[in-house]
């Protein structure tokens, strides 16, 4: 039964993490941008997520946008994990995006390139690299967040581990295992980004 429960967990937390990449890229660029309305909206965005707990967010994916809209409580989950991912991410890419010496976007456009050009081929790559480390510790978040999505009904780790308690009242043993579990995923993705990041500095050395 953990099988099963490990795998939805999976299942969230690597959708809410790749919706809140692409939400955390725009809502990033949005903050950076000349345009007040855009620069307002996600103002909004992150302050009522920033400002919100996540079990309220999950709650209200599941039962407002849920009885709008017909999907499933694990998207529904992946979802709203993701909306919340993408407001700190979003900081994230604007603090990266910041960081990057303004001379280098005015060298770029010197060249005859577009700023678009320049975002792509210039910023934007040297920013990713520096957001490694911090979107690392995100994800990590992510996986642990997951485990809210109990509180809508999905099995995953914790929803399975409560319902193993609250049938044999031994609390201890199920969540000692539940925290295994959770370890072993936080190592393992943990690794994987020690890795993304030694990867890319290698990069650097050799440039």
């Amino acid at each position: 039964m953990f099988g099963d429960a490990v795998k939805m967990t999976l299942y969230l937390a690597t959708l809410g993490i790749l919706i809140g990449l692409v939400l955390g890229l725009v809502f990033g660029l949005m903050k950076l941008s000349k345009n007040p309305i855009l620069r307002f909206i996600t103002g909004v965005y992150i302050g009522f997520v920033r400002g919100t707990p996540l079990l309220v967010q999950l709650m209200l994916m599941y039962w407002v946008v849920g009885a709008y809209v017909n999907l499933s409580a694990p998207l529904l989950a992946s979802i709203g994990l993701g909306i919340h991912n993408g407001a700190y991410l979003a900081e994230i890419f604007r603090g990266a995006i910041q960081s990057i010496a303004r001379g280098q976007m005015e060298a770029a456009r010197s060249l005859g390139m577009t700023h678009y050009q320049a975002m792509r081929r210039i910023i934007l790559p040297q920013a990713l690299k520096r957001a490694i480390p911090p979107m690392g510790n995100q994800f990590i978040i992510a996986v642990k967040d997951s485990s809210l999505a109990f509180s809508i009904s999905v099995m995953e780790i914790m929803g399975q581990t409560r319902v193993f308690f609250g049938s044999n009242y031994q609390p201890f043993p199920m969540l000692a295992i539940a925290s295994v579990y959770y370890l072993i995923l936080t190592t393992g993705l943990s690794v994987i980004v020690n890795m993304i990041e030694r990867y890319l500095s290698k990069g650097e050395v050799r440039a």
